[in-house]
């Protein structure tokens, strides 16, 4: 199984690792079926671990390919870097400040017995984290077809390590969609529904990622950067302060450290 999944073209290994992602994010919704709560502290110990896992393949699968495939070019090889990253950034910052201004509620949530206020608070979480999954899905395609462009600092094992981090920041994701979606009224099937339809751009982004680098070559320190400055957003924005909004800081901030050291000698052991 392994070497079939090696053996795959690029666009092929992104589409299968972000249809893992999403199976992650449906497994963590699915959760609304079994139980009326959760463990926190497990929780956030996991997204403390996946917040680290994103930071250090935000460097090493992302930033450092990118620095390496510059050199050479018409711009200082800190340039395509800075500018990308800065760009993932700003990009996510843009989207959640226009966010709220899209979606309102519909008379049918009200004929269903859901507080619109309650119900248009939920539809901006499911559209965030959506929204949130978009780069995450970009940034593993990406690391794929770096490998492909076979850039020396990208390595396959980085590209699925990044995969396995991802998937495991959606799985609370998820159930972060559908435990509220059904405190406020909503059936459990319609609680998954939404949960798991936050996860389902992964794969589109994954595909497009991949190749947009395999196609378009000179951009791909940009797209890399690009990946890297979103993520690096949404950890700062959302992994970090939801990992320690229970109370749970130090755990949470234990299990980052532990997350950016398996990912790093993930990405330097087996590079």
């Amino acid at each position: 199984m392994i070497d079939y999944f090696l053996n795959l073209n690029p666009i092929a290994q992104a589409a299968i690792a972000t249809l893992f992602t999403w199976g992650m994010t449906a497994l963590g919704a699915a959760l609304v079926f079994t139980t009326r709560g959760f463990n926190q502290r497990f929780m956030d110990s996991m997204l403390g671990f996946a917040g680290g896992v994103m930071i250090a393949a935000s460097f090493w699968s992302l930033l450092e390919p990118a620095i390496d495939m510059a050199e050479g070019g018409p711009v200082p090889v800190w340039v395509p870097a800075a500018v990308g990253f800065l760009l993932g950034g700003l990009f996510l910052w843009s989207a959640d400040k226009l966010l709220p201004h899209l979606h309102p509620t519909s008379s049918i949530d009200q004929a269903e017995g859901i507080n619109p206020e309650k119900k248009k608070r939920s539809t901006l979480l499911v559209l965030a984290i959506t929204l949130h999954n978009i780069p995450e899905g970009l940034a593993i395609g990406v690391a794929f077809g770096a490998v492909a462009a076979g850039l020396p600092t990208a390595s396959i094992a980085g590209a699925i390590a990044l995969a396995i981090g991802i998937g495991i920041q959606n799985f609370p994701e998820g159930l972060a969609v559908s435990m509220p979606l059904r405190r406020e009224g909503m059936s459990r099937r319609k609680s998954f529904m939404y949960g798991q339809a936050s996860g389902m751009v992964e794969p589109i982004a994954g595909i497009i990622g991949a190749m947009a680098v395999i196609f378009i070559q000179p951009l791909l320190p940009y797209a890399l950067s690009f990946a890297a400055g979103a993520m690096i957003f949404v950890v700062v924005e959302e992994v970090i302060p939801g990992s320690q909004e229970e109370g749970n800081k130090d755990l949470a901030s234990m299990s980052l450290m532990i997350g950016f050291t398996v990912m790093m000698i993930l990405d330097v052991a087996l590079g």
